[in-house]
């Protein structure tokens, strides 16, 4: 990562000056919502990028597989990748952000649609690209608890749950922070499993953004 000296923080402020908002244009055809394509995102992004020197290379530090089904019996390939992304300007000085991106495809796509997901939410979060924002508390009616997650108690949650929650907040368009103010707590670290599972439910709620 570069020093704050370095043209990769004058970049990205003067970058986000010349992002116009990336509206809800697609519709995803099975669920009926509206969303935000990558082919908007990138198309938003590359005239700023070109003409401050600026790219991004990305590095995949994770990934996980897993074959499941669909409702007919249909085999479905579900990935996940955590991706680090390097934003870098001609002086060799950079920033790096790190997101998780999910894909499932009946084919050979589904680490394409993962990578793809990650890329997006990276620029979401390092350009401020507008998206929804977790409403206010006192306008939703948190979903009682299942049993398993009551007889669990506060039993604090482990990374792959708190790995889940963030990635699920970013399909959906919530902050980090707007969770942690939801819940009163400093970290998902902080998170016991009614809690967690209580933001799984609410999370649930929203449309996702992709």
């Amino acid at each position: 990562m570069g020093t704050t000296e370095g043209k990769i923080y004058k970049a990205i402020p003067c970058i986000m000056g010349e992002i116009n908002a990336v509206g809800k244009n697609k519709k995803n055809t099975q669920q009926g919502f509206m969303y935000r394509g990558i082919d908007d995102v990138m198309n938003a992004i590359n005239p700023a990028l070109v003409k401050h020197n600026v790219f991004i290379v990305p590095e995949i530090l994770e990934q996980s597989r897993e074959e499941r089904q669909t409702a007919r019996g249909g085999n479905l390939v579900y990935s996940i990748c955590k991706i680090k992304f390097r934003f870098c300007a001609d002086d060799g000085s950079s920033i790096e952000a790190v997101t998780i991106g999910e894909g499932m495809d009946s084919g050979d796509k589904a680490t394409n649609k993962a990578m793809a997901v990650a890329f997006k939410y990276a620029c979401f979060q390092v350009f401020c690209i507008p998206t929804e924002e977790m409403k206010d508390p006192d306008a939703e009616t948190p979903e009682p608890n299942s049993k398993a997650a009551q007889e669990t108690g506060n039993v604090k949650v482990d990374a792959i749950k708190i790995s889940t929650l963030r990635d699920k907040a970013m399909k959906k368009g919530v902050s980090e922070k707007s969770i942690l103010e939801y819940y009163k707590i400093v970290s998902f670290d902080d998170m016991d499993f009614k809690t967690w599972h209580n933001a799984m439910q609410l999370l649930d709620k929203y449309k996702d953004v992709a």
